[in-house]
Order: structure tokens, then sequence, then C-alpha cells
């Protein structure tokens, strides 16, 4: 009797795979052999679940947009001040990235293509959705104290690009971790509360 697979279960090992090669050999360079011999499976069951290597990239990417999506739902719903929501933006954003490092290498070759990067990858909107949050939890934050130091869509600018500029040390300097980089972020970034 023919063994039953799990689609999902082997989807998600042949994205895996696929993440994996990406960020190994880069996006250009990598073939459907090299995920499907990652993946521990035929080359016929990577095309069964997924058409092309462009279908895999996005298939990780809305992942990666699904998972950050659900964070920045969550800091509305989570407890405290405006302060208080920031300071779990900055902290959760980077758990999420710590634990996307092939992703995130990944990202990085596929936005250094320049013009030859799927148009589907929106990297400006990205950002724009973030330095949103961001503005609109200072611009609470600053509707119950003095005029701020820096306009809130400067301010959520500097911040976003500091988690960011963190994580592109992360991936180049193997001396950098991630996690210990949290509280000075949330120190230097998030002002405490009014």
């Amino acid at each position: 009797m023919p063994r039953q697979v799990d689609r999902e279960a082997r989807r998600e090992q042949i994205l895996g795979a696929a993440v994996r090669v990406f960020a190994r050999q880069g996006y250009a360079a990598s073939r459907i052999e090299d995920i499907a011999r990652e993946a521990g499976v035929a080359k016929g069951s990577v095309y069964l679940s997924f058409g092309s290597r462009e279908e895999l990239l996005r298939a990780a990417f809305d992942g990666l947009a699904d998972r950050s999506g659900a964070l920045l739902a969550e800091v509305g719903r989570h407890p405290g001040g405006p302060a208080e929501r920031l300071a779990f933006l900055v902290r959760a954003a980077m758990e999420l990235l710590e634990g996307e490092r092939d992703l995130a290498r990944v990202l990085l070759d596929v936005w250094s293509a320049g013009a030859r990067r799927p148009a589907w990858i929106d990297m400006a909107g990205f950002y724009r959705e973030y330095r949103a949050v961001v503005a609109g939890l200072l611009e609470e934050r600053d509707a119950h104290a003095a005029a701020p130091a820096v306009a809130p869509s400067a301010h959520a600018t500097v911040l976003v690009g500091a988690i960011e500029g963190c994580v592109l040390q992360w991936l180049f300097d193997p001396e950098v971790e991630l996690g210990p980089l949290v509280e000075p972020l949330v120190t230097l970034l998030v002002p405490p509360r009014a």
C-alpha cells in the first residue's frame, strides 16, 4: 500500500529547504534540483508543491509578511501605553528577525538584485507599514506630552533604520549577535513614558 504523504508538511519541508538553499547559494544561482536535494525529495515533488523557483521565493516572503502582519496587529492589542507598545514592537520585531536569519539573507540577496528582483517584492510598502505603526505610537504618546524633539515620522524612519542596520551587521559579521542589541535599541529609540 502506498504511503500517504501529508501535503502541507511536505510543502513546508520543501519551502524550508528552498530558503536554506537560497540563503547559501543566492537566489539567482539556486536550482530546483538543489532544493530537492536539500529537502531529500525528488525534483518532481518540488514541482508538485511549487510551480517554480519564483513561486518558492514568493511563498517564503508571503509567510514572512503574514508573520510580520500578525506582529503589527498584536502591537495594537498589547497592554500598556504607547511607549510600552513601541518597546514591545521593537523587541518582537527583533525576535522575529532573529528567527529568520536565512530568510533575511535571501531578502538582502533579492533586494540587492535591483532591477532583476521580482516586481511583487514591495520593500517600500513593507517599510511604510512599519513606519506608520511606529509613528502612530509616537503621535499617541506625544498627544499627552510636550512637543517631541523629533517629528514622529522621522523618528519612525530612524527606528526602523536602526533595526535594519543591526540586522545587516548580524548577517555580515559573525561576531554580532542580534539578541543583545534589543535592549540598547529600546533604550535609545523608545521615548520614556510621558
